[in-house]
């Protein structure tokens, strides 16, 4: 609600006609390169989590884009990161594997995605001079990327897990436990040198078409937002992405973008313009795409679940069952 509050007093300052005027001028061809260029850092993201996928049986690189695309899209329309577990339902449904191992591989492409905001943000308030409010976090940002490294390691080198029960005891403490037992078991398995060096390659370039799509936005609206501004403006807009206060984080996104142009003598009602513009190429064209693969996780389940009916019941009437 105070967010709600905040948005509300920080709009009443805002010239709408000046920030209208950013949008209508800017240049559509830029605008839909920026969609591209967005566009492919998402399937980068797909390809990311397929390597994890991979050894616990979801082969499948286009499986893996196509539930990340639908994840992003309801992201895009919930609020904090559902978008999320629906990936772990669709690709489990998909792929008929237990859920609590496809959850291990979607953890792991999580913390590859802190991980290069970190390495980000790192770098950046320490060798290029950004706004007090970022430049502060400097000793958080390092404390931060050596305990990531320290985790990752730990992963690479711990011990196998306790052995899972092939039939866990009845109750619903006895079945969380065996999942969790799964879930880090899993965890563990998955956790290789090669598979981590791949994903954080691939998190360093996905943050490098972000920042890509930022600067070609800010190109199309003739808003001359320098590459060091760019950088301190994907930083802010990203500190509290793990949860998104609305959905879309739409407004908040506007806010951060604004205030820190603003910090580098940018005029904020034309950022306020830009940042409508990185939101609008970044989530309408992902919500019609997810939107498009959701159903066909959802119908492709049904239609399994409607063959093993009719299969129980052929078998139930004597008649051999298909399979």
């Amino acid at each position: 609600m105070l967010i709600i509050i905040g948005l509300v007093l920080f709009a009443r300052t805002v010239k709408w006609a000046d920030t209208w005027a950013a949008i209508r001028d800017a240049n559509r061809g830029v605008l839909i390169a920026a969609a591209l260029v967005n566009l492919a850092s998402l399937a980068i993201k797909g390809v990311r989590w397929w390597i994890f996928l991979r050894p616990v049986g979801a082969r499948s690189l286009w499986l893996a884009i196509r539930a990340t695309v639908a994840g992003a899209g309801l992201n895009n329309i919930l609020v904090a990161n559902g978008g999320e577990a629906a990936r772990v339902v669709f690709v489990a449904r998909a792929s008929h594997i237990q859920s609590a191992k496809i959850l291990a591989t979607l953890a792991l492409e999580r913390m590859f995605e802190l991980f290069g905001y970190f390495i980000l943000l790192a770098v950046a308030v320490s060798f290029f001079d950004l706004p007090s409010a970022i430049a502060r976090l400097r000793p958080v940002a390092w404390v931060v990327l050596i305990g990531m490294g320290a985790l990752m390691v730990y992963l690479i080198k711990r011990p196998e897990g306790v052995p899972v029960p092939a039939h866990p005891e009845a109750g619903w403490r006895s079945r969380l436990a065996a999942y969790m037992r799964h879930f880090l078991q899993t965890l563990g398995t998955i956790s290789t040198g090669p598979r981590f060096t791949a994903a954080l390659a691939l998190s360093v370039g996905i943050w490098a078409l972000q920042l890509w799509t930022y600067s070609l936005t800010a190109r199309a609206a003739h808003f001359n937002f320098p590459l060091l501004g760019t950088v301190a403006a994907i930083l802010a807009v990203n500190l509290g992405f793990a949860i998104r206060a609305t959905p879309g984080n739409v407004g908040v996104f506007q806010a951060m973008y604004a205030l820190t142009a603003v910090g580098f003598g940018m005029d904020k009602d034309q950022a306020i313009g830009v940042a409508f513009l990185i939101q609008t190429q970044q989530i309408i064209p992902v919500i019609l795409l997810g939107v498009a693969a959701a159903p066909e996780f959802i119908f492709k389940r049904k239609q399994a679940r409607r063959a093993e009916d009719e299969g129980l019941e052929l078998h139930s009437r004597g008649e051999p069952a298909v399979g």
